[in-house]
């Protein structure tokens, strides 16, 4: 059975759709559907029923399907021990971050890691949650960092840090008077309120955490939504109204006494951030970072900024 035949059909699988497959595997639409019915032919079954409009599995595709996850992954663990009996680990990395995690985190592990490992080229680049995936599912970034759990079976998905998502409001407002550090939720819908973009790992956790405690989200008095987390510090700063972000995020205004910080009155905000990536992708430069990541703070515990203003 050819390899790429079977990488092919995977990927097929994935997206049910040929012209889409081409697109991430770089390959012409006649090829993949070349390599597909020379998998047929080799099999002797039929893998794909094709519609004008969609490509669905058959039985004896979707049992395929099964063992060529392992079977990738066991050729790509198999490769990945063979390169690093060479005892020097290099290649190059594209890791896909979200804002917060991105700007905040990240660039302290890069720096360490870069001493560690000199010759991984690594690449930081920035989406949120759901271009992260669309990114991954297209290889082009190998490595991906989100805010929140994605359900997608065919990506593994592994929490490195336990992050707190707070109130921001301006410290030259009095608008907002929290109680030793508290607000209620009353107060958090009546105020304007702005938000992160749709797709957004941040929003997904606060919409669910609201939804949790029996209050909807769609009821929060939004008047703007932002993509950047600098715009929303910016404009809460300014007084335009109040917001929800990370506490890594706000450590500068804290100190220089801009931003007021404050939590939501018997409302935990507190979630994980993690890892997301496919183990029959993921290169051994992936995944060594992402090993050094989960061990990094597996031993710190905590992560490279100061949390007693609240």
């Amino acid at each position: 059975m050819n390899l790429e035949h079977l990488k092919t059909f995977h990927t097929v699988a994935l997206k049910k759709n040929f012209s889409q497959t081409a697109k991430t595997l770089h390959i012409s639409q006649p090829s993949v559907s070349l390599q597909i019915r020379q998998l047929e032919e080799y099999l002797g079954v039929t893998l794909f029923k094709r519609t004008t409009k969609s490509v669905y599995l058959t039985p004896a595709g979707e049992l395929l399907l099964e063992s060529a996850e392992n079977i990738l992954k066991q050729v790509n663990d198999t490769k990945k021990s063979i390169e690093k009996l060479s005892q020097k680990t290099s290649g190059n990395l594209i890791i896909g971050a979200s804002l917060t995690i991105g700007e905040y985190i990240l660039p302290y592990l890069l720096a360490e890691f870069s001493r560690k490992y000199p010759n991984i080229k690594l690449e930081l680049k920035f989406y949120n949650s759901q271009q992260i995936i669309e990114k991954l599912n297209d290889k082009q970034i190998h490595l991906g960092f989100i805010e929140s759990m994605i359900s997608y079976p065919e990506f593994t998905q592994k929490a490195f840090l336990q992050d707190e998502l707070v109130i921001i409001a301006s410290c030259d407002k009095s608008t907002l008077q929290g109680e030793n550090g508290y607000i209620s939720t009353s107060k958090l819908f009546s105020l304007p309120f702005i938000s992160r973009e749709e797709g957004s790992g941040t929003r997904q956790v606060i919409e669910e955490k609201l939804q949790h405690n029996n209050l909807n989200p769609s009821k929060l008095n939004v008047i703007l939504e932002l993509e950047n987390t600098e715009s929303i510090k910016s404009a809460v700063e300014s007084g335009m109204g109040i917001s929800i972000i990370s506490r890594a995020a706000i450590q500068k205004e804290i100190r220089l006494n801009t931003l007021k910080p404050l939590r939501i009155v018997d409302i935990n905000l507190t979630r994980s951030l993690y890892t997301i990536f496919k183990d029959y992708d993921l290169s051994l430069p992936g995944e060594t970072f992402q090993s050094f990541v989960v061990d990094y703070y597996r031993n710190e515990n905590s992560i490279p900024f100061s949390y007693d203003h609240i």
